[in-house]
């Protein structure tokens, strides 16, 4: 900090400084601006307060004005907070050093971070992504969505209607959500709050200025390259993206080389419902593991994001499951292999993340260095392929784009294992021998001990003062220490600067003189390094495409490695999926349930077995805890997994294409919304009905139970019959605890009857978790009720009532066969009635008694 720099606690006025905030405070009112004065990010007013909170720093006050600050090395520990808890942040930093007589330095934003573009390894997550995503709504309700993640360079446009938009963000969850001002009242609804918004203005949602912002950027002059040029609100919402990230000083973006189109009918749609359901990505219960946990061996970020993304959007391509199939299996078979990738794997590094910060101008020397590593594997890992006599691991080989002009920049310019940070003095990044100017200043820096140790022996001899020392401090820089016993030996031309209670300090022209070249030395290792690491990432950002290439060849390679190492240490078999419309899964598994078994072997398996001829339905029933909704999860997360490319857990696995997975598992209420658990059933199962396909695989679990008995049951019923009388004839698993449904067997020839079969003995009862055909009796609530360890009076209780129940049902039954039995015996006695017209007063007198007799009989 300039010491002129300081505001005045008495006047009232503005100080330089505080006019030089408030001026740069007004181009940025809607973030928090880190100031930099000397050492410390100030922060002031409101700015102050704000940071105080979030930060836990102290607040003081001065002048009327808040005031809050942490040292200036702390930014990457206090960003981070800051970004987290919502706020945008703008970096103000100091442009030039501070200059004696000049009364304020120059200042100036040179970074503005927020959640959706923040690429700091301590604000992003490294196996998910961080993306920004841009919505405009168009005239007929249509609305064009893109996600931009700047971390990775990965672009995604798409089209569609209100609800398949909303779905789209609940995959990709967005850290930053940009529409426009006008229509803040409808997305403050349609959003709910749930994600950080930002307003952006409404002239910027223009057709001509997006495309041709986006022309623009990619230097072309169409769109249809893309496969984007019908998208006119998707375009617009690209076009703002951009924008947006050029108002937050984001200019170098030659990393966004590409946008892909979302294709809804290339990937298989699962709702979130199913994701929530299934516990894909996020278990319900905190002490819960999610299918995510299990299946993620990848080793590399970009691998983990990649899964992630393939999960999101399961392939519905043969040609393409099948293909990742096949690599898979040649994984597991070449042992050898497999576990030589996975050992390179873990000398990759985040490549994608890397490339960003080179083409933001962000990269470190350190970070250049883990590049040239990672490449370094990578031509280890190709060399490999090609050595293989497997066709595919050839193919893979050849895949992968000659990188070696950039490992031969970096190593012949970096030094191995260099710093973050190029700092002034250090000179420790660029290599010995790649600059003669920048050598020869290092000689003479870094030999100051030798330099000054000479100059003082030969002040020694000409003084005759043996204990003559140099030393250094910040007020005086290198001086001459004498005794003052020798003081009359000094010669005159030395200036004297301090005097100390047992000695004198003094400096010469020949000290100052030196010293100046130091600093000059200090100031030009740290320009020609910085120059010469400049002109290297340049260079690099010229050949960023096969790099990009790179990096996704090793995430799929890392995910499919992932997927072969999970197969053989879980006994995962190939699954065979085909173009037929049945579902054949012989001793299948929950790949969650099964890893909490320390004995695998313990794990009951289970067969699912479904066809749109004669078992397109199966009705499931049996007690609670007996294991019928494992069954159901298992069979849509065998199915999933099949379609991503990965093994399954099963014996034998037979998939027909599935286009759809549609689960209604569990019950929970939307109290903010008013809405009961009843209705949150309906509300999903009418999404369920309302979309299904001829390839929709649905699992429906006590659809129902939220109502009155009789009306859970008719509805049940009613949605059965439905899913087997509609001509799609989707392939579906119906648990119920309604054994009424049962029933439905005998009417319906596509419908069958299963049950977890449960063994009892005397007043227990065990689970055996073993589905079997037939439907079961039994519900066995009071015994569930007992092991879960309520009170033994209740228990009782509950035997007796349960009793009283059944027998009052029992006689009910009773009294229905006799009423039964004497309709019909009156029946068939008003059938001996030939001709009413013929009959007598006395025939109908004997009719009348011969009724009477029997409804006293009965």
């Amino acid at each position: 900090m300039n010491k002129n720099e300081t505001f005045d606690c008495k006047k009232k006025e503005e100080t330089p400084l505080i006019k030089q905030y408030n001026d740069i405070k007004t181009k940025y009112p809607d973030t928090i601006l880190l100031f930099q004065v000397g050492d410390f990010y100030e922060t002031f007013g409101e700015d102050a307060i704000k940071c105080s909170k979030t930060l836990n720093i102290v607040l003081t006050k001065r002048s009327h004005i808040h005031l809050a600050g942490f040292p200036y090395h702390s930014l990457n520990t206090y960003l981070p907070k800051l970004i987290r808890s919502g706020f945008r942040v703008a970096i103000c930093n100091q442009l030039e050093e501070p200059k004696k007589g000049k009364s304020i330095v120059k200042r100036g934003v040179t970074e503005l971070v927020t959640p959706g573009i923040a690429i700091d390894e301590n604000i992003i997550t490294p196996k998910s992504n961080n993306f920004l995503a841009s919505i405009h709504i168009g005239k007929n309700k249509n609305f064009g969505l893109s996600f931009l993640d700047i971390s990775t360079g990965e672009f995604f446009v798409t089209e569609g209607t209100k609800d398949n938009i909303l779905q789209y963000i609940k995959y990709f969850h967005p850290s930053e959500i940009l529409f426009q001002k006008k229509e803040k009242k409808f997305f403050d609804q349609f959003l709910k709050g749930k994600y950080y918004t930002f307003l952006m203005e409404d002239w910027m949602f223009d057709y001509s200025f997006a495309y041709e912002k986006l022309t623009s950027h990619f230097k072309i002059n169409s769109l249809k390259g893309f496969g984007i040029n019908d998208l006119k609100l998707g375009i617009i919402s690209c076009g703002v993206v951009l924008s947006y990230l050029h108002n937050t000083l984001h200019f170098n973006i030659k990393h966004i080389s590409n946008i892909r189109r979302i294709k809804k009918e290339e990937s298989m749609w699962i709702d979130d419902f199913t994701f929530r359901n299934l516990e894909i990505f996020h278990p319900l219960n905190k002490e819960g593991v999610s299918l995510i946990n299990i299946l993620d061996y990848t080793m590399t970020p970009m691998g983990g994001r990649l899964l992630k993304n393939w999960i999101l959007f399961p392939l519905k391509n043969l040609f393409y499951i099948k293909t990742r199939h096949q690599i898979v299996q040649e994984l597991c078979n070449h042992n050898v292999m497999r576990t030589f990738i996975k050992t390179k794997l873990k000398n990759i590094y985040d490549i994608e993340r890397i490339i960003s910060k080179i083409a933001i101008g962000k990269i470190t020397p350190r970070e250049m260095y883990t590049l040239y590593k990672s490449l370094i594997s990578i031509e280890k890992i190709q060399k490999n392929f090609l050595s293989q006599k497997s066709k595919i691991f050839i193919n893979i080989g050849y895949s992968f784009q000659n990188c070696n002009f950039i490992c031969k920049k970096i190593s012949s310019t970096i030094q191995k294992n260099p710093p973050h940070q190029i700092e002034k003095g250090k000179g420790n990044v660029i290599i010995k021998g790649f600059s003669k100017t920048l050598d020869e200043i290092r000689i003479m820096y870094f030999s100051q001990k030798e330099y000054l140790e000479k100059l003082c022996s030969i002040e020694q001899l000409k003084t005759g003062i043996n204990n003559l020392k140099i030393g250094h401090n910040n007020i005086f820089g290198y001086f001459f220490e004498v005794k003052i016993s020798k003081k009359k030996k000094v010669p005159s031309h030395w200036i004297q600067k301090q005097t100390l209670k047992n000695s004198i300090r003094y400096i010469t022209e020949e000290l100052k003189n030196y010293e100046l070249k130091i600093f000059n030395a200090e100031q030009k290792i740290f320009l020609i390094e910085k120059e010469i690491f400049n002109n290297l990432t340049n260079q690099i950002l010229e050949k960023i495409k096969p790099l990009q290439k790179n990096a996704k060849i090793i995430a799929k390679l890392d995910v499919l490695c992932s997927f072969s190492n999970l197969a053989l240490e879980n006994n995962y078999v190939k699954p065979k999926v085909n173009d037929s419309l049945k579902i054949s899964i012989i001793k299948g598994r929950h790949p969650v349930i099964e890893r909490q078994f320390i004995d695998k072997t313990s794990y009951i398996p289970n067969d699912i077995i479904l066809n749109k001829l004669n078992q397109q339905i199966l009705v499931i029933t049996g007690p609670n805890m007996s294991g019928k909704s494992a069954i159901l999860r298992q069979t849509a997360i065998i199915i999933l997994m099949a379609h991503i490319g990965s093994f399954v857990p099963a014996k034998y696995a037979e998939i027909g294409l599935i286009d759809k997975i549609f689960s209604r598992v569990g019950a929970s209420d939307n109290i903010s919304l008013g809405e009961s658990t009843f209705m949150v059933e309906m509300n999903e199962t009418a999404n369920i009905l309302n979309n299904l396909s001829k390839r929709s695989f649905l699992i429906l679990d006590e659809i129902g139970r939220g109502t009155s008995t009789y009306d859970g049951i008719s509805i049940a019923k009613s949605i059965i019959e439905f899913l087997h009388e509609k001509n799609l004839r989707p392939l579906t698993l119906f648990a119920t605890h309604y054994h009424e449904l049962n029933e439905m067997s005998f009417f319906f020839q596509r419908i069958k009857n299963y049950h977890v079969s449960v063994k009892k003995t005397n007043d227990n009862i065990i689970f055996m978790r073993k589905l079997i055909s037939g439907g079961s009796k039994h519900s066995f609530g009071i015994y569930v009720a007992k092991i879960s360890g309520m009170p033994i009076e209740i228990i009782e209780r509950a035997k007796k009532t349960l009793n009283t129940l059944k027998s009052k049902e029992n006689q009910t039954k009773i009294n229905k066969k006799k009423v039964f039995y004497l309709l019909k015996k009156i029946i068939c006695s008003l059938k001996t009635i030939k001709n009413v017209d013929s009959l007598s007063l006395k025939d109908i007198f004997l009719k009348i008694q011969e009724i009477k007799n029997l409804l006293e009989y009965y």
